[in-house]
């Protein structure tokens, strides 16, 4: 019989395999190859300011901050500078708002600081008609303004307005779900001030681009479903785009923190729709919202609604 050597190992019975071939026993088993470490992949976004500029190139951004720091660094001009992002259009179209994701084809367009202006407001009703929603870098903004509501009859707000202050007390810095609070707890009959700052507009341009040829990006569709998800915490990270049903949940719950709480944010409605998919009921669903996001204090009755659309979307047939 044949012995091993000082120091080797005695192979298994039948020897080991490699590449499908039986080694003799007391054959030496080779080093194993070190693996190389996984290339990350070299993303590049183009993209604009809004109202006019060159094209630039940005990349090695993980979340929404370190974005528009990088678009501030091309453009030579200050990160609070930005309102908001759009994908693919230089307008202020608030369905191609840039919230948690970017396809990698997408074009970004940087809306920035224009005109300041003060508006008074009577609240006569308790529902304002506004839906907030934030840029995830310090300013909350007007998504949407409810046809016949109070605000929609002041001609001076607008949709993409940042709201910069309410009574001379500075917002910059809350959470939409904070701004939508604190107008919803205003007294009624009782006149009050906002400070609103409106995206800067390309006077001479718009009507160039809309005589002219789309500009770079506009209407470009990403080929393929992969984008870059930014995160708060944590690096980006590259994964495949949602899949229908996943879209049409997080449009369900969308539209249900319009309604309880009077705020749009598609990112925090996909991070709702992913904790729904892993909670076999309502009560352990609350339970994980309230560990990650207690501080927006939902509803019981929403955390039930957002569940149901969710986990038994209607036209299910289950």
């Amino acid at each position: 019989m044949q012995r091993a050597g000082r120091h080797g190992r005695q192979p298994p019975e039948g020897g080991p395999m490699e590449n499908g071939v039986g080694q003799e026993p007391g054959t030496p088993e080779p080093p194993a190859a070190p693996r190389a470490p996984r290339a990350r992949p070299r993303l590049v976004f183009h993209t604009q300011l809004a109202h006019g500029s060159p094209t630039g190139r940005i990349e090695g951004f993980t979340n929404v901050k370190e974005l528009y720091a990088k678009i501030a660094e091309v453009f030579d001009i200050s990160p609070t500078e930005i309102l908001f992002c759009t994908l693919n259009t230089h307008k202020v179209d608030m369905q191609k708002l840039l919230g948690g994701q970017i396809g990698l084809e997408d074009f970004i367009f940087a809306h920035v600081r224009g005109e300041t202006k003060e508006v008074e407001v009577t609240k006569t009703e308790d529902a304002l008609g506004l839906t907030i929603t934030d840029n995830g870098a310090g300013y909350a903004f007007i998504k949407r303004i409810k046809e016949g509501s109070i605000i929609n009859r002041l001609q001076t707000v607008c949709v993409g307005d940042s709201i910069e202050a309410i009574n001379d007390h500075t917002i910059v810095g809350c959470r939409h779900y904070e701004v939508a609070r604190m107008l919803r707890e205003l007294p009624r009959a009782q006149p009050f001030t906002l400070r609103l700052v409106q995206p800067k507009k390309a006077f001479d341009m718009i009507g160039q681009r809309t005589r002219t040829s789309k500009s770079p990006g506009e209407g470009r569709v990403a080929s393929g479903k992969e984008t870059l998800r930014l995160r708060t915490q944590g690096p980006a990270v590259l994964e495949e785009g949602p899949s229908p049903l996943e879209e049409e949940a997080a449009r369900q719950v969308d539209d249900l923190l319009e309604s309880y709480m009077g705020i749009r944010d598609s990112e925090l409605a996909s991070t709702m729709v992913e904790a729904a998919k892993g909670s076999p009921s309502v009560a352990q669903l609350a339970q994980g919202l309230d560990s990650v996001l207690g501080e927006f204090a939902f509803p019981q009755e929403f955390v039930a609604e957002v569940w149901a659309a969710v986990c038994h979307p209607k036209g299910d047939k289950e």
